[in-house]
């Protein structure tokens, strides 16, 4: 493509710095730029791939891959420039099950070893397990040793992907790339090899996650499927994870970014004929109290014949953020017998699973079972379980009851020129800056926020910062939910309860 007009002074100025940019790799290349200003052709491609092997130099190539512009520049920059495994050297790894150290140079008469990078789920084909040969050679059929997982997996074939066909491979060698179809048990990381030269290389271990979706099916009955149908895609990319939140019973696909997951959901869909809606995942809200309490839940059925009687008193109390639940039983005497005392705690466990504010789970609280009474006649387990759940909902309502919300760390890499907007913006959403590292011309901004704050940021962080812009964060504490920001969620909890 011709440079064009209005461009070619920048394009001159651009070509210029990357020519010194080479030229500084090579002391050879440097005395000869400096000499006479300017290098052949043949010594710039030499340079360069003398740059990018020793980590000097990193090309950047654009294109597209939907419009299928610059892939062919790509592959050649890829071949022409990027280390072959000669270029390498000897791969370090371990002794399975050791710390030893062992060695394997990229020679074809080394034992063989090599790693595993993808796995594909194909509906027709079944499982493809694509691999780099790292040291010695492999035939097309036999067995192959996977030491990650200490087992021997056999195949019949290997083959090279090229676009959607398969060439058959004679035998592999050093720096190819290959892929052996059905096996059952290896996966993307592990490490095969000669089981009787066993080597386990380090794995890449995925980046962490930065946006989440709950995922719920289209189609009633399909749950099932989303679970085998997202396993087999976190197979293929270990960088998509899946959970079922057990609070808010959720389905959990994390990713690394909206158009990642949105891209998975297609390929669930064309893949294996299971179709998703995405929404934004709940807040795993808690609920706890603030003050104390002595409380008497009493429960008392008379119906004709035998009745139902259960009669039981508290006492409420909070525990330190994170203490959980405790449960005593300090009742003297006989004022209730022992086998029923289990079903008051029973029936405390089973309220606190849905608070008395919001429906969110109850925490940090102790009751102890200080008294009360029973009747030989119509007391009975579930008398005394009815009885511990009542008194507690009712204790909890005089305890000062109040939401508790998640609060995340959050580390935000990002250009100087954009961290007022991105401080402004954090502290806009409830966060607390705590301290800032540089790492090159890029600022590390460490804080904590509300986990409710930040479940839609990846867009908003990159509309921020023109896409330059990254975020990683994990879980640290819960917190205090200001009043302002718990009427609301109160008040669309009743609603829903009500429209229910």
């Amino acid at each position: 493509i011709d440079i064009p007009g209005d461009m070619t002074d920048q394009a001159k100025s651009c070509r210029e710095t990357m020519v010194e940019d080479i030229a500084e790799c090579d002391d050879a290349l440097m005395d000869k730029y400096l000499e006479t200003g300017e290098l052949s052709l043949d010594e710039i491609k030499a340079g360069l791939r003398k740059g990018v092997i020793s980590g000097a130099l990193l090309p950047v190539i654009c294109g597209s891959a939907t419009k299928n512009i610059g892939l062919a520049p790509l592959m050649d920059v890829i071949v022409q420039y990027m280390p072959s495994p000669v270029d390498r050297g000897p791969l370090k790894g371990n002794k399975p099950g050791t710390d030893n150290v062992e060695e394997r140079p990229p020679e074809e008469t080394a034992p063989f070893s090599a790693m595993v990078f993808k796995t594909i789920a194909d509906p027709y084909a079944g499982r493809l397990t694509l691999f780099r040969v790292y040291s010695g050679t492999l035939s097309t059929e036999g067995a192959i040793y996977n030491s990650s997982r200490k087992i021997q997996e056999r195949f019949s074939s290997t083959f090279f992907l090229e676009g959607k066909s398969q060439k058959p491979a004679d035998a592999l060698i050093p720096g190819d790339i290959a892929a052996v179809a059905k096996l059952k048990e290896t996966a993307t990381g592990d490490t095969i090899c000669n089981e009787k030269a066993p080597i386990v290389f380090e794995k890449l271990a995925p980046l962490p996650t930065i946006m989440s979706f709950a995922i719920e099916p289209k189609s009633r009955g399909d749950e099932e499927k989303i679970v085998s149908s997202v396993h087999r895609l976190t197979e293929e990319d270990p960088t998509l994870t899946f959970h079922r939140n057990d609070q808010t019973k959720e389905m959990i696909l994390s990713g690394m970014g909206q158009i990642h997951i949105e891209v998975a959901v297609e390929k669930m869909k064309r893949k294996f004929g299971v179709e998703v809606n995405l929404n934004i995942p709940k807040v795993p809200y808690k609920e706890t109290i603030k003050g104390k309490t002595n409380v008497q839940g009493r429960y008392k059925k008379q119906s004709g014949g035998r009745g139902q009687f259960g009669d039981c008193w508290l006492d409420i109390e909070p525990l330190p953020r994170g203490g959980g639940f405790e449960f005593a039983d300090k009742i003297v005497g006989g004022v209730i017998p022992g086998q029923y005392r289990p079903a008051v705690e029973k029936g405390i466990v089973e309220a606190m699973e849905e608070g008395v504010l919001a429906g969110y789970p109850t925490v940090d609280m102790k009751v102890s079972l200080v008294d009360g009474s029973y009747h030989t006649v119509d007391s009975s387990e579930m008398a005394f379980k009815i009885a511990g759940s009542m008194g507690f909902k009712k204790g909890v309502l005089a305890c000062q009851p109040t939401l508790l919300e998640p609060i995340v760390t959050i580390d935000i890499e990002i250009p100087d020129e954009y961290l007022g907007d991105v401080i402004g913006d954090l502290n806009s959403r409830r966060g607390r800056v705590q301290g800032m590292d540089t790492k090159g011309t890029n600022q590390i901004v460490k804080g904590q926020v509300p986990l409710a704050e930040i479940l839609k940021y990846a867009p908003d962080l990159r509309s921020m910062t023109s896409g330059r812009g990254t975020f990683t964060y994990t879980h640290s504490h819960y917190e205090e939910v200001p009043p302002f920001i718990a009427e609301k969620i109160i008040a669309a909890y009743k609603a829903k309860k009500e429209e229910d």
